[in-house]
This record gives structure tokens, sequence and C-alpha cells, in this order.
């Protein structure tokens, strides 16, 4: 049986990517830091005659995400989905804005890698990088965000060619807004609902991950 990881698996994209490989054979661990959220997801996966299991992990810190991982065993893909944003003007963003931003989307993405690389590695495997349309062309009182969106971008791109001769693979998926909780705590965005359903997305990103370098969902 396959094996995924995805972190922040507890809503939104990770959720709709969790229902989407689980109900196509493959067990999923569910990374992420609500316990709730996350056993609900594997509630809805049981149900549904899946296989998951909840695995806490805050990928800002490196202990938590090396136990994580260490709590896998095996694994053959590693879905990087964990991700803030915060937004508005430069001159409003606190230092704790962007250390949290920087931590969770770009620290947190290096970490996953990291600690996933050597099961990746035993099992000949594929990482996917989830990376906003942001990290493709500035965008508007989302400067900091923005800059995360390019660090995971390089990031996957530097080990793209750091793997090339490698039997294992990452993709980059440029995803833009979506339909989700992310949007939350924040009025960046009037009408969310507008927005394309993650599940619509999950799909096209569950039918094309074979290894390619990158994977665009229409906007």
């Amino acid at each position: 049986m396959t094996t995924v990881a995805i972190s922040g698996a507890g809503s939104g994209l990770g959720r709709a990517l969790a229902l989407k490989y689980s109900t196509n054979g493959c067990k999923v661990f569910l990374l992420g830091r609500n316990d709730t959220n996350l056993h609900l997801v594997r509630t809805e996966i049981i149900r549904q005659g899946g296989h998951a299991e909840v695995i806490l992990c805050d990928v800002q810190e490196p202990a938590s995400v090396s136990i994580a991982f260490q709590q896998i065993g095996e694994l053959d893909i590693l879905i990087n989905n964990a991700g803030i944003g915060l937004f508005g003007p430069v001159e409003n963003y606190t230092i704790n804005d962007i250390d949290k931003t920087l931590k969770t989307n770009v620290k947190g993405t290096i970490l996953c890698v990291q600690s996933a690389l050597p099961l990746i590695r035993a099992s000949q495997g594929r990482i996917l990088s989830i990376i906003s349309t942001a990290g493709l062309t500035g965008k508007n009182h989302e400067s900091i965000y923005s800059a995360s969106e390019f660090a995971i971008k390089g990031f996957t791109e530097s080990l793209q060619n750091e793997w090339k001769n490698d039997p294992i693979a990452i993709t980059a998926v440029y995803v833009g807004g979506m339909n989700t909780p992310f949007w939350n705590n924040s009025s960046h965005v009037d009408d969310p609902s507008r927005l394309k359903d993650p599940n619509v997305v999950a799909r096209q990103i569950f039918n094309e991950d074979n290894g390619r370098k990158d994977i665009t969902i229409d906007s």
C-alpha cells in the first residue's frame, strides 16, 4: 500500500488531499498541530473505508518534525502543504508576523524534506511542495507571504537540480487562492466562496502526481 504524509492535513487543501489519496488506496499520515481537526479527517477517511493515522507535528519545530517522521517508518510520498498567510501593507508587519510566516512556510518545508528524505530515498518516492501563485508573481499586500512562497519555489527548483540523477522526484505544485479556512482570520479576500474548491484542486494534483517537475492549477 502506498504511504502518503501530508502536513497541514486538518483542513482545507490538506484535508482534501488526504481524502483523495486515501480513497485511491493509499495509507495517509495526517500531520498537523490541531489534534481535533486531524482526528475528524481520520474519522472521515475510516468511514469511507480508507486508512489513516494522526501524527501531531509542528513544522516550525525541528524536534517535532523529526519525531513525527520517526513514527512514520516507511513513506512513498510527502506532500508539504502546511502554510500560513498574513496580509497587509509591509509597514504593518510585526517581527512576530515575519517570524511566524517564514518559520511555518519556509523553515517548515525544509525541515519536513530533511526528515522525510531518508524514507523517500528508501522507497524511491516523491515529494510535492504546495506553492502559492504568490511565489510566481508578487501581489499587493502579500509581500511577506510572497517572499516565503518565492523561497519555497527556489528551494524546490534547487532540489530538482540536486536530485536530477537520483531515483526520487520533487514537484512544485503552484496553486492560486482556494475556498478554505486559510482566509478565516483575514479580510484580504472579500469573498472566498468565489475561489476554487479544494476538492477540485486535490483531484488535479492526484491525477498529475507522477514525478513531473511542476503542476499548475488553473485559476
